[in-house]
């Protein structure tokens, strides 16, 4: 018996364990059923290609096939470890845009507007250079500037003055809008996973706090509309793990609506279709499923500035990992997506429309098509996609992958969206700084009139791994959890992940779904630390 089970060990759970666990008086349980989250693969930051196209660490999942990309099924990695996405992702740093956080206010989010989340930010916040009302520098996420030392990025800050953009040297202060290079959450050039910052410090340390991991959670436990614990699935052996005070579900924008419905949470007529007793009918589990769909340019070149494979490259790999070891600096703390970039599509635009990563190697298809040599590439997503997908269940088998349907380009409006978007990354491309590294443009050489870019955009347009929204906060009828997260008309249930954005932010997820989580600690103990 505990106080708290937490589910799910990924960045909500992790920082909501560690948070929780401060108090020795409390207990909490962790449940993760991935492995540890430790080793080299997660830890030295370029690994990350090692995990990303395969299943190690990794669900990877897929999508159904989606109308909107030509029939393809979209591929969608998740972090299986502790520490979860975070875990394998490319740790950039990113908060969003102010608007976004007021719009959730304005949608019935109480408690979540930009004013009142940038404490939570900063609380979980260590920031290494920026010193200001915006950062936090004693929080235990660490982020940092890029320690790759790489020559490219003088080539890319000469290309944005080229194109005509304007520099940006923080993209999370008083002004998201700019080309720049991405903090990362890093610590003396090694991953700084949710895990790494708030828990496996303490793991040890605190008696209070329990980790269990290779621990699948197969549904919640109700006694009426009060969930009281969990039956989990861990080495080969069923057993329910009991709370006192409160369930928290962390398992990502596809896997907590899943766990829902399979504990009987969910709309009735999915639940009827795999049988499953209703406990709660809740028309909006699984549904405002959205995610940031995303184009990339790839390109050849013959510079060891960028990574990849060749027999000079191999040799320069040698060094790289020497200096590794012993300076931690280097092309092996790389994040691959060094530079970045929030454009408006429009002179109308009241914030940026789309993010731009630019990758030191070149990227196909989630790194699962592989080409030889070195390459650049360069990713555009659109920002605020109109089109809603869901999650719905495969069976009601708990092990089964749940179905995910982003239906990425539903709506016409975000295909003429990303286009101009598409448009100002090719300008960046363009611009000579960047161009004459180029020997030969992979993809996109042919693609001349706003059609063709159409076509090529359903042809090779996928995530770029943001899915929210499947738990949206609100009062609405489709609003799963409140403004305190608790799951309406339940108790004792709560869901602290990206599930519960109720429109997806302008930027990666990460460092929002930690501030979830520690904003979500002020919620459960009903003091504030702001």
């Amino acid at each position: 018996m505990f106080d708290y089970v937490i589910v799910g060990g990924g960045s909500g759970g992790c920082a909501l364990a560690g948070r929780l666990s401060e108090d020795p008086s409390v207990s909490v349980c962790l449940l993760e059923a991935g492995d540890g989250g430790t080793g080299v693969l997660v830890e030295a930051p370029a690994a990350t290609v090692a995990i990303l196209p395969t299943k190690i660490k990794n669900y990877a999942f897929e999508t159904v096939p989606q109308a909107g990309l030509n029939g393809r099924k979209g591929y969608q990695p998740r972090g299986k470890t502790l520490g979860g996405s975070s875990a394998i992702n490319a740790m950039a740093y990113i908060r969003g845009h102010r608007d976004d956080y007021d719009q959730w206010a304005a949608m019935g989010a109480q408690g979540w507007s930009y004013d009142e989340v940038l404490p939570y930010f900063r609380l979980s916040e260590n920031n290494e250079r920026i010193v200001d009302e915006f950062h936090g520098n004693s929080g235990p996420l660490s982020v940092c500037d890029l320690r790759t030392d790489n020559p490219v990025h003088a080539r890319y800050k000469t290309a944005t003055e080229q194109a005509g953009f304007k520099w940006n040297d923080d993209f999370n202060g008083a002004d998201q809008e700019g080309i720049g290079l991405y903090q990362v959450t890093q610590k003396n050039g090694q991953r700084c996973s949710a895990a790494q910052a708030y828990v496996l410090p303490v793991m040890d340390q605190r008696p209070n706090l329990t980790v269990e991991i290779k621990a699948q959670a197969l549904k919640i436990i109700f006694e009426g509309t009060r969930a009281v614990a969990v039956e989990v699935l861990q080495n080969g052996k069923k057993r329910q793990i009991r709370a006192n005070k409160e369930i928290i579900l962390a398992t990502g924008a596809f896997q907590t609506p899943q766990l829902l419905m399979l504990s009987g949470v969910g709309p009735a007529a999915e639940l009827a279709k795999h049988k499953i007793p209703v406990i709660k009918e809740l028309p909006g589990v699984g549904q405002n499923l959205h995610d940031h769909p995303d184009f990339i340019f790839g390109y050849k070149t013959k510079s060891l500035d960028a990574l990849g494979l060749s027999l000079k490259g191999s040799f320069k790999m040698l060094k790289d990992i020497q200096r590794y070891r012993n300076e931690r600096r280097g092309a092996i703390t790389s994040n691959f997506a060094e530079g970045g970039g929030f454009l408006k599509i429009s002179p109308d635009s009241i914030k940026p429309d789309v993010q731009l990563h630019f990758v030191v190697a070149l990227v196909d298809d989630h790194a699962r098509k592989f080409h030889g040599g070195h390459g650049f590439s360069c990713h555009v997503c659109l920002l605020r996609p109109k089109s809603r997908g869901s999650v719905t269940l495969a069976s009601a088998n708990p092990l089964d992958a749940p179905v995910i349907d982003p239906a990425f380009f539903q709506d016409p409006d975000d295909v003429e969206k990303l286009m101009a978007g598409y448009k100002l990354t090719k300008q960046l491309m363009d611009a000579p700084a960047l161009a004459e590294l180029f020997t030969k443009d992979m993809f996109t050489a042919d693609v001349k009139t706003d059609d063709d870019i159409r076509q090529i955009l359903r042809e090779r347009s996928d995530t770029v791994y943001h899915p929210v929204g499947s738990c949206k906060m609100g009062l609405d009828d489709l609003a799963v959890v409140d403004p305190e997260l608790r799951v309406h008309g339940l108790q004792s249930l709560r869901i602290v992940d990206a599930s519960v954005m109720p429109t997806i932010v302008g930027g990666n997820t990460n460092a929002p779904t930690m501030m979830i989580a520690e904003k979500a600690y002020d919620l459960i103990t009903g003091h504030s630390r702001v």
